[in-house]
């Protein structure tokens, strides 16, 4: 597919250097080196269509008008024979013939990727697949959207290919076989050994005839481009690469295999990235081949002109040759990170930089400590793309973030005014933003800013629109606080605690990527860069705790400054799959191997050995652990023990396993020597110089309001400053593209290529919190629920990271929460639903039991009903948080966990024929788990084991291990939440701290009685009513009365009695399914506390299925029943269909107590949770397969599944016609289809098979599930057995188990019906999350 450089480059020459960046709200455009002038810098915006209609070309008109003193009219064609032109993000043009090469980045793949503008392509994949990546991973974008919304596939047609292998062996066999012994099954026609060296069973060799026709179809239909992702081609590429052969053949211009572009295991990741590859490598290569033509020899031969390299996601450089689709979709944010790597690390006192990249729509935020870090996996605007990227987190919230005022809180973001029409102060009738708040407290200056605003272009920033604007808003807000008794606020006030607000939420990600792995936030110095970093940077430094900025000359167009100084890079990866220890030499070997093609091929682009540098990795994980970590190469080569190094640095344990090899990695990179970053280091240039007082801008000043009220702030022009200048805070300093705020008590120091601010006395906070009286104050309310979420956040991240098992760390089956000293909940992270507000019920019950006898240190766990749990799995360990005395206690920090096998009758520890509560594994009301700092293993363990395998026909926990190491997870998931709160209450003071703490459950409190209130009215004042059935006919009858000022009553009166099976549900469940309903219903962000649920009172029977004794059977309750709860809710409130009301709880195992010899055996454990389809609305259709309500966990990977456990995975298709059709169509089931390949125990337990999920306003039921057993009997034949809702089940080698789930109930009258059955559209909103990361300038 590629071409080679036939001739080395040439060296390169000087000449005029043009380096553009096309971020989302404005285009920066830099010209260098021109002879006998100073740089040139051209700032416009991306999008003015009244005005020209490519921002990159007019940049380019200007500054040609200037360089060449030339009249350019605009809409001319511009003059290319004498010059290189490069039209977008990041580029760097060389004009004339001195040109020597050209650095580019290109934003056609990202623009086509949300926008869906390229041309059709189609998917190849193995039989009974074909919905793979429709159906993903299974969840939802966004948790509390009824109407909820996915990106549209990248393919417009399916192909499946009758071809199948799967591995021989599976890694959670307690009875591995010896080498010896899999060597011996090798025969090189049904077992062969994969390239990662695991063996692997040709089911079904590929039929190339049918393939052939296959493909000439799909060819003679028009598409000419294909994605191929064939089962385990990670490690067996055979099939896939015979199919490129037959594609290539037949005549398809764009062929991207799977196994080719990054082989490693996760067929969904590994196929959305070759669509992704396929859907945009043909635009990228048409943008390419017309900027080529433009150029004498098309840039083939480097002797005849330029190098032509573009950025790619990771941050290198590559040959346009090379380049694809799949590479090009993060270049922006790459160079940006290049950028500041290469100028503001300081190589001598090596602290680490965070990178803070603020631009119009969004903030980068990423971090560097000598080393680029990346990440192999992310998601973009819906898609999972699966390739080397640089680790950066993005935040929406930049100068576009538009302000609002919703609920008593104030919001910056996530929505964004973008160029067009832009901030309030753009003159085309925009919404108050970010800037707008800047310009009014003047950290912008009109005067300084360019003057391209109004119909003409020559108009300045509208300060008096926007001051107006806000004066409007703060009458609203002053009206509310008027109501409350709050203190009146300015139009200041108002402007300050917005950007406050904005501040806050910047920092939270960097809390993230500094925090959460292991690393002192404080510790760090900020790099601030993008169009408006000047601006917050030092107030972003002082929220952390950080002392110094760091601003480099070039940091609002260090995007394309950072391509200058990037390196050309090669990559190769290999799958590899072997226990470290014994596999020392291989590895080593096969590294050598790849290091030797990386090497070929950048040589072959013009490069010396001398030149290249390598990165030699290897990709680790414990055994029985899905987290893998990239290891560099350390000084002593012992990857293993670097390897135990950084997993206790990052997650604070290791393990006593074993360590595996997944897969390799070679990182080429070679310098061209075009760009040299500094001359010297930043430490040593600040040593070196004598410092001075600068001097200001004559005798001008700006009016800058900052915490303390207006102050004069002397105006700084950075090119008339010198290096050794000191400018003491307050002080501005601009130049053409950016402005400075220098804060109070800071002081910055001006270098040569660098402005140094040092917070200093600016950061010390005072070791006494004043005590003052305290009001509710909506700008502190607003930062303060910010910072309760980020705790309750950052512990599900340290939950996530320290994890052990599948269910936790992949499947995301964990919740963590905040706690008041009374149990009361504070903050509950949104993860899984069904968790919303139930924990606060074990928290309140250990509270009530121990609160008195309780010492700093202690840890508690439970999980029985009658302690507020849900049910057995879910475990919950609940840390108390004491004042600095040690005595009281000021907060609870609590996290809750799915353990897949805590014992009972069946591996899983979910079984369907569950009558009684200890059927169902082990059982803790209450107890310590650790107490003065000691973990109490052996209690644990004895509980686990012993007494949960001491009732009658049940066994201990099968996976002791995996449950040990998801509870020390998630004790060190609470400690995190607990250092988290004592840094805030040091900061703020406790009494401040509980203070809002009650305020945002007034606040919550309040948004809640005001839909009741709307609710009323839209009713008339009437009760609503609704009733739906289980399966097995037991109703669920809701009565709730709303009384006019908002309080209602939830009244459960008529549902029917608890029953002797597992599908009874605590009432706490109840109250979780409630406050998701109203949290979707307000469909506004409101803080998830006990607050939601004040104005309610519940009567729910006591003896019934929702509110059953405490010895009841409930592991279905939990993920079942509270569909159903949560279909009546929405069914009163005729919101919309009911979805599937089920999550398919499938589990299977083996092993655990023998019921003939009573001796345990080791065996395993796995569940999983499968999605259906989503109800239609009013104006909405459903959506196919997709979780819905009250989960959202992940479904298991076919690739990750058959490695595992010892099943294969036949089909995974969406079900059609499964919907209910009306105006419109509920979204479709699922089908799952498993095969099992030795005796196995198994278990489902399912709803919606006989009751199907209603339509509303007309629309149709969706069609009801099926659950079907394929029995292999002895002669041959199948047997078909339909298994029911619920049962406990075995199977045997070769037996098939079919799950068919239920499609979601229709809206409105069949016979209207809207065109699409399958929702296929994409959602603007939903993409904004991608294009957040384009947009590097202000």
């Amino acid at each position: 597919m590629y071409s080679t450089i036939t001739s080395p480059p040439v060296a390169p020459r000087a000449g005029i250097v043009v380096s553009i960046d096309r971020g989302g709200t404005f285009t920066d455009c830099i010209a260098t080196n021109i002879p006998g002038k100073e740089d040139l810098v051209v700032k416009l915006l991306s999008v003015d269509p009244s005005n020209y209609d490519d921002a990159p070309t007019e940049g380019i008109r200007r500054i040609l008008e200037i360089v060449k003193g030339e009249n350019l009219s605009r809409g001319e064609l511009i003059d290319t024979s004498d010059i290189g032109i490069i039209i977008h993000v990041l580029f760097i043009v060389h004009f004339t013939n001195l040109s020597a090469s050209i650095k580019m980045g290109t934003t056609v793949a990202t623009n086509a990727l949300l926008e869906r503008s390229a041309d059709k392509c189609a998917l190849v994949v193995s039989k009974g697949h074909a919905d793979l990546l429709r159906i993903g991973d299974q969840t939802r974008p966004k948790l509390f959207d009824l109407n909820i919304r996915r990106a549209s596939p990248l393919f417009s047609e399916v192909v499946e290919i009758d071809e199948r292998v799967t591995p021989e062996e599976y890694t959670e066999d307690p009875k591995p076989k010896s080498a010896s012994e899999l060597e011996a099954l090798v025969d090189d026609v049904n077992v062969v050994k994969g390239i990662g060296g695991e063996l692997i069973r040709i089911i079904k060799p590929l039929d190339v005839g049918e393939a052939r026709k296959d493909l000439q179809a799909l060819f003679d239909s028009g598409v000419k481009s294909l994605a191929v992702v064939l089962l385990h081609s990670y490690t067996f590429p055979d099939h896939e690469l015979k199919i490129g052969q037959l594609a290539k053949e037949i005549g398809f211009t764009q062929i991207s295999l799977s196994s080719q572009l990054l082989p490693m295991i996760k067929a969904i990741s590994r196929g959305h990235s070759a669509a992704a590859d396929a859907y945009l490598s043909p635009v990228v290569q048409k943008y390419i081949n017309g900027f080529r033509s433009g150029f004498v020899g098309k840039l083939e031969d480097t002797t005849q002109g330029a190098r032509c390299e573009f950025i790619q996601s990771d941050g290198g450089l590559v040959g346009w040759q090379r380049f694809n689709g799949l590479r090009a979709i993060l270049s922006g944010p790459a160079g940006g990170v290049v950028g500041f790597s290469r100028t503001c690390y300081d190589e001598d006192n090596k602290t680490p930089c965070i990178g803070f990249d603020m631009g119009g729509t969004s903030t980068d935020v990423s971090r560097y400590g000598g080393l680029l870090t990346h990440t192999l996996e992310n998601v973009i605007a819906g898609v999972t793309v699966q390739c080397p990227q640089l680790d950066i987190t993005t935040v929406a919230a930049g100068g576009g973030s538009i302000l609002t005022y919703r609920n008593g809180l104030f919001n910056a973001g996530p929505q964004s005014a973008g160029a067009h029409p832009g901030p309030a102060c753009y003159r085309k009738g925009g919404p108050l933003t970010v800037t707008d708040a800047n310009l009014v407290l003047g950290r912008l200056s009109a005067d300084h800013f360019p003057k391209i605003f109004g119909p003409n272009e020559n108009e300045p920033l509208d300060l008096e629109t926007s001051r107006r604007a806000f004066e409007i808003l703060t009458k609203t807000i002053n009206t509310d606080l008027e109501k409350t008794g709050g203190k009146l606020l300015s139009v200041e006030n108002v402007c300050l605690g917005f950007l406050d607000v904005a501040n806050e939420s910047m920092c939270r990600p960097i809390r993230q990527i500094t925090e959460s792995k292991g690393y002192n936030t404080a510790d760090h110095n900020l790099a601030s860069f993008g169009g408006a970093g000047g601006q917050h940077a030092c107030a972003i430094a002082d929220r952390l705790g950080i002392e110094r900025v760091i601003v480099h000359k070039h940091a609002s167009i260090l995007s394309a400054y950072g391509m200058a100084l990037a390196d050309t890079v090669q990559e190769k990866h290999e799958p590899c799959s072997c226990e470290y220890a014994s596999s020392v030499d291989e590895v080593q070997l096969r590294l050598s191997n790849l290091q030797e093609q990386v090497a070929r091929e950048l040589k072959s682009e013009g490069f010396t050995t001398r030149d290249i540098t390598f990165e030699r990795y290897v990709n680790l994980r414990y055994a029985g652990s899905d987290t893998m970590i990239m290891i560099l190469e350390p000084e002593d080569g012992n990857y293993a023990a670097a390897f135990i190094k950084e997993h206790k640095r990052e997650f604070s344990f290791t393990l006593d396993r074993k360590i595996l090899v997944e897969n390799l990695r070679i990182r080429g990179r070679a310098n061209a020597g075009t760009e040299t970053t500094k001359k010297q280091t930043i430490s040593s240039e600040m040593l070196s110089l004598a410092p001075r007082i600068g001097s200001s801008d004559g005798t001008k000043s700006l009016k800058v309001y900052f915490q303390g009220g207006w102050s004069d702030a002397p105006l700084y022009l950075l090119k008339d400053c010198t290096p050794g200048d000191v400018i003491s805070g307050p002080a501005m300093i601009y130049d053409q593209t950016q402005m400075i705020v220098v804060q109070p008590a800071a002081k910055a120091h001006v270098l040569s290529s660098h402005v140094v601010i040092s917070l200093g006395s600016a950061t010390a906070k005072s070791s006494t919190v004043v005590d003052e009286p305290l009001s509710e104050d909506p700008i502190q309310l607003s930062i303060m629920s910010n910072r309760f979420m980020g705790i309750a956040e950052q512990m599900g991240l340290t939950l996530q990271k320290t994890s052990v098992s599948v269910n936790i760390k992949e499947r995301l089956d964990f919740s963590c929460a905040l706690f008041g000293p009374c149990g009361g909940l504070v903050a509950n992270a949104p993860h899984v639903p069904v968790h919303l507000g139930s924990m606060e019920h074990a928290v309140r019950y250990q509270h009530n039991l121990h609160s008195k006898d309780l010492r700093p240190g202690d840890v508690l766990v439970s999980n029985t009903p009658l302690a507020g749990g849900t049910h057995l799995p879910d475990i919950t360990v609940i840390t108390p948080i004491f004042d600095s005395e040690g005595e009281n206690i000021s907060f609870y920090t609590a996290s809750r966990g799915h353990h897949s096998e805590i014992g009972g009758i069946l591996p899983g520890s979910m079984p369907a024929s569950s009558t009684k509560l200890y059927e169902e594994g082990a059982q803790i009301t209450s107890m310590l788990l650790v107490s003065g700092g000691v973990f109490f293993e052996k209690e644990i363990s004895k509980v686990l084991i012993d007494e949960t395998g001491a009732h009658p026909g049940c066994s201990g926990t099968r996976r002791l291990s995996d449950n040990l190491n998801d509870l020390k997870a998630q004790i060190a998931a609470n400690y995190k939440g607990a250092t988290l709160v004592g840094s805030l209450i040091e900061e703020c003071g406790i009494k401040k701290v509980h203070f809002y703490m009650n305020a945002i459950k007034k606040n919550a409190a309040t948004a809640v009685k005001a839909y009741l209130k709307k609710t009323y009215e839209k009713f008339n004042g009437k009760p609503l009513h609704a009733i739906d059935h289980m399966d097995d006919g037991t109703p669920i009858e809701l009565t709730i009365t709303i009384g006019p000022e908002g309080t209602a009553k939830f009244d459960f009166t008529g549902t029917g009695l608890e029953g002797l099976h597992c599908f009874n549900a605590p009432s706490a469940i109840t109250k979780s399914a409630t406050m998701y309903v109203l949290r979707c219903l307000i469909n506004e962000p409101i803080p998830l506390n006990e607050g939601c649920l004040l104005p309610i009172t519940f009567h729910i029977p006591h003896g019934t299925i929702l509110n059953p004794s405490g010895h009841a059977a409930v592991c279905a309750g939990n993920p079942i029943t509270s569909q159903r709860v949560t279909d009546v809710l929405i069914k009163a409130f005729q919101a919309c269909a009911a979805s599937q009301g089920d999550c398919n709880v499938f589990s299977f195992g083996f092993g655990g107590k023998d019921p003939e010899t009573g001796k345990e055996q080791n065996g395993f454990g796995f569940g999983e949770t499968i999605c259906g389809g989503s109800g239609a609305g009013k104006d909405w259709h459903g959506t196919s397969g997709v979780h819905i309500h009250m989960t959202n966990t992940r479904i298991t990977d076919p690739e990750m599944l058959e490695k595992r456990y010892p099943t294969i995975l036949n089909r995974f298709i969406l079900r059609p016609a499964s919907g209910g059709v009306g105006k419109y169509n509920g979204g479709m089931g699922i089908l799952r289809e498993y095969e099992f390949r030795r005796p196995l125990s198994c278990s489902i337990v399912s709803e919606r098979r006989v009751y199907q999920p209603f339509g509303m306003a007309g629309g149709e039921s969706g069609q009801s599930g099926k659950n079907t057993l394929v029995e292999k009997m002895s002669s041959g034949e199948d047997r078909w057995v339909n298994v029911g809702g619920r049962r406990d089940f075995r199977v045997q080698a070769g037996d098939r188990f079919i799950i068919e789930t239920p499609g979601g109930g229709g809206y409105g009258t069949p016979g209207e019906e809207m065109i699409a059955i399958t929702r296929t559209e994409t959602e603007k909103e939903f993409t904004n999350s991608y294009q957040m990361r384009q947009d590097q300038s202000n």
